[in-house]
């Protein structure tokens, strides 16, 4: 029995669009110190504040992208779990949610339970951030820890500047650039700025400016998400030779009062439509399966907010999801994971 197993881990989401389990999966998400980084006191107070009004706006929002199947981003994360079984050949590969189900500790008991002993964690988040690819991290480890688990891990590292993954990322999009359109607007999930400042190696990078992101010495570029997310977008605009002032890059999914990374999505849409853009693609590389960031921030408000600006049309370019060259890129990828935990 070939026993190297595959977990691949993405976010998650409320079991149905009822309001009472989007409270329950928005109570798990926002209390994570990873993602609400407050001490406890504070960050229960802030987010009970939250569950009061938003779980009902919530609600409203993934019932407007709900598929048939359940939420679109399980429903794409196991179609890629299912592209990936002919792919990694080493063993067998699963898929958990980092919040909500399946959980990250009931798919580990359930490989070691099976007698796996060597697991491959892929956290699919191309960009680092603690909110995405270290909170997963910790919760495995937490698990090893308190379930006192044999098991020797290997975890993916963040790929945003990989060969493999831009690729997939170009092939997949190829064809909705093919098309006429005025702008290609690369928008990634908005983190707030503490977040970065504080795992600044060298306490001197300059998050507002663009050119020292740009410019980001290795050392700062291996934790400041910004600068990967620029990264990315600018091998992307390389590889698909696009011309400077065609393409732009935006931040979305703003929460709270505190000062997030610019510029925003939204301000960027108006601009845009200011600028006398009337269709507009909008890409989303921080993400790898469409979710409701996607379809509903971008495709429904982003779409409502740009026309309502003067523009006419916003086209979503697809994530990944399943697409074969990517589950192909993301096995590639996998069998390089470092030992770690």
């Amino acid at each position: 029995m070939t026993d190297h197993a595959l977990l691949l881990v993405n976010l998650g989401s409320p079991a149905s669009t009822s309001v009472a389990d989007v409270r329950s999966y928005l109570n798990q998400f926002l209390m994570d110190p990873y993602v609400i980084d407050l001490p406890w006191p504070v960050r229960r107070l802030l987010v009970s504040l939250i569950l009061i009004k938003r779980p009902e706006q919530s609600a409203h929002a993934y019932a407007s992208i709900w598929w048939e199947e359940g939420s679109p981003l399980v429903v794409l994360s196991r179609r890629l779990q299912q592209a990936m079984i002919s792919q990694w050949t080493q063993g067998p590969v699963e898929l958990a949610m980092r919040y909500g189900e399946p959980s990250i500790e009931s798919k580990l008991l359930e490989l070691v339970a099976q007698g796996h002993k060597r697991i491959t964690l892929a956290p699919l988040y191309p960009q680092f951030a603690d909110s995405t690819v270290t909170t997963v991290i910790e919760e495995a480890r937490r698990v090893v820890r308190e379930r006192k688990l044999d098991v020797q891990f290997s975890v993916l590292q963040p790929f945003y500047d990989q060969p493999e993954y831009l690729d997939a990322l170009v092939a997949s999009a190829k064809p909705y650039l093919e098309q006429d359109y005025d702008h290609l607007l690369l928008s990634f999930h908005g983190l707030p700025e503490r977040h970065l400042t504080k795992l600044d190696p060298t306490g001197q990078h300059c998050f507002k400016n663009e050119e020292c992101c740009r410019n980001a010495s290795p050392e700062v570029l291996a934790t400041c998400y910004r600068a990967q997310c620029l990264r990315t977008a600018s091998e992307f605009a390389k590889r698909m030779g696009l011309a400077n002032g065609k393409w732009s890059v935006s931040f979305q999914s703003r929460l709270g009062r505190a000062k997030w990374i610019e510029p925003y999505t939204e301000a960027r849409l108006d601009e845009l439509a200011g600028m006398g853009v009337k269709k507009v693609l909008v890409m989303c590389p921080a993400f790898v399966a469409d979710c409701i960031e996607t379809l509903e921030e971008i495709g429904d408000r982003g779409l409502e907010l740009f026309r309502e600006a003067g523009g006419e049309e916003l086209v979503l370019v697809p994530c990944l999801n399943d697409d074969p060259q990517w589950a192909k890129a993301l096995s590639t990828l996998c069998e390089r994971a470092p030992l770690a935990l």
